[in-house]
């Protein structure tokens, strides 16, 4: 029988991939009889689960790795592992790295984790980075454990595919994450019945290039189905309301993808699209694999099939040769776009990519700050822009929780906007409440529950 003060406490940096890794591995902990801490510092085992995307993420690792190791000293017994990406891509060096780091281990291999776990109570230090022959067993997880708590109750991440095959110029994923695999829609459509049965009402569909779905690639199973028909077969799941995916990429909106934004209202009206820079020339040094005209089209016809659809992104600022012609192409595509919202970063270099095999030099840092500073200063007009067009409406929002400045409920509205909003009573985390929207923020619409709408 495992000894009571086993506790866990998983630490995640990076995207929604990540975060639903964390809790699958959090799944297989109570699985194998371990509990969950929610204070670090009174678990028995703490696991750093990374994302090696951008070199800031990578720096947060290595000074919670330090704190935790130093802690280790005086508790000899605890357990300390490194999961993820750039666990995947460091692999043994970390190990020698760090000598008292207990077990390190790959995206692919993270239901070995509790194994690991034993073998590290045992001294016996462990690593698990290889790619594992069948890609299908990778989606193969236990149910659910009763002891497994959700952290946003009513909302759910389902695995569709994981790797990717597209190689831009920038990005790690391909070598951490493994080659692009579409999982079985059996076994997603099961998982989703299995959560719609738990009250989960939002599903999230999750992969590297989630919309490439269904693609003919080594290792699918055979007579599988596009993207857009596993969106219609998901909404057909008796108490799913609300569908969200990410991360898409553009080159695989297709004109299935639009129709069913036309046809299934349970498809939010938001789409994620990454779009990375406004400049044809940079966009052709990234490996994007479409051009600025493509994108613009693509966004017109959405649109076009669901008026009202909020379109956010992701933009790099100071790639390497940018120009300021170029980074001036990318404020005039958000300008022509409107995005709701975006996410940007300065250019990170990642070993291994073929932006730092080609040696190319990163734009001054300086420099690269001051376009950040500038994408970021036009976005917000954008926001303002967008959340002042929505005073007026009345919304639905599946409740997260409170806010943390006083005792308004928060929660996101079918176009993925967070609204904060004074209920006249208490409204549980995963329930649905209808919201008159009376004012705004750069970061939230703002709200009152609208009257008799219980």
């Amino acid at each position: 029988m495992r000894d009571v003060r086993s506790r866990f406490h998983i630490r995640t940096f990076g995207c929604q991939m990540n975060q639903h890794d964390a809790q699958k591995m959090a799944n297989l902990l109570h699985h194998d009889g371990w509990s969950a801490a929610v204070d670090p510092d009174t678990a028995d085992l703490v696991v750093i689960h990374t994302c090696s995307v951008r070199e800031k993420a990578e720096h947060k690792l290595y000074t919670e790795l330090g704190r935790l190791l130093q802690r280790k000293q005086v508790e000899p017994s605890l357990l300390v592992g490194v999961g993820g990406c750039v666990a995947q891509q460091e692999g043994e060096a970390l190990l020698r790295r760090f000598p008292a780091l207990d077990f390190v281990f790959g995206p692919q291999n993270l239901v070995h984790l509790p194994e690991l776990a034993r073998e590290a109570r045992a001294r016996v230090r462990g690593l698990r980075v290889d790619y594992r022959d069948d890609p299908q067993a990778r989606f193969e997880l236990p149910e659910l454990h009763p002891e497994f708590h959700p952290t946003s109750p009513g909302r759910a991440f389902v695995t569709v595919m994981e790797g990717c095959d597209l190689f831009c110029a920038y990005c790690v994923v391909p070598r951490t994450r493994g080659r692009e695999v579409s999982r079985s829609s059996d076994q997603i459509l099961a998982e989703v019945r299995g959560l719609a049965s738990r009250g989960v009402s939002e599903v999230t569909l999750l992969g590297q290039t989630v919309n490439a779905y269904g693609r003919a690639r080594p290792g699918m199973a055979k007579g599988e189905i596009s993207f857009a028909e596993l969106l219609r077969r998901v909404a057909e799941v008796p108490g799913i309301r609300r569908i969200r995916f990410t991360s898409p990429h553009p080159s695989f909106v297709s004109d299935d993808l639009i129709e069913a934004y036309r046809d299934v209202p349970q498809l939010c009206p938001h789409l994620h699209l990454p779009v990375q820079s406004g400049s044809n020339r940079v966009l052709a040094a990234m490996n994007r694999r479409y051009d600025r005209a493509t994108y613009v089209d693509t966004i017109a016809r959405l649109r076009a099939a669901r008026p009202g659809v909020a379109i956010t992104s992701d933009l790099i600022v100071g790639f390497p040769t940018e120009t300021r012609e170029d980074f001036a192409e990318t404020l005039s595509l958000m300008r022509e776009v409107r995005f709701t919202d975006s996410f940007s970063f300065k250019y990170s270099q990642r070993p291994g990519t073929p932006a730092e095999r080609r040696r190319l030099g990163e734009l001054d840092p300086a420099e690269a700050q001051a376009r950040l500073v500038e994408v970021q200063t036009l976005q917000t007009e954008l926001t303002l822009e967008a959340h002042g067009a929505r005073v007026g409406e009345r919304v639905d929002v599946l409740v997260d929780g409170h806010s943390r400045h006083g005792g308004d409920l928060t929660g996101r509205d079918p176009q993925n906007r967070l609204v904060t909003f004074r209920a006249e009573s208490d409204i549980a985390q995963g329930a649905y409440a209808v919201v008159d929207v009376r004012g705004y923020t750069p970061h939230s619409l703002l709200g009152r529950e609208a009257p008799s709408s219980r």
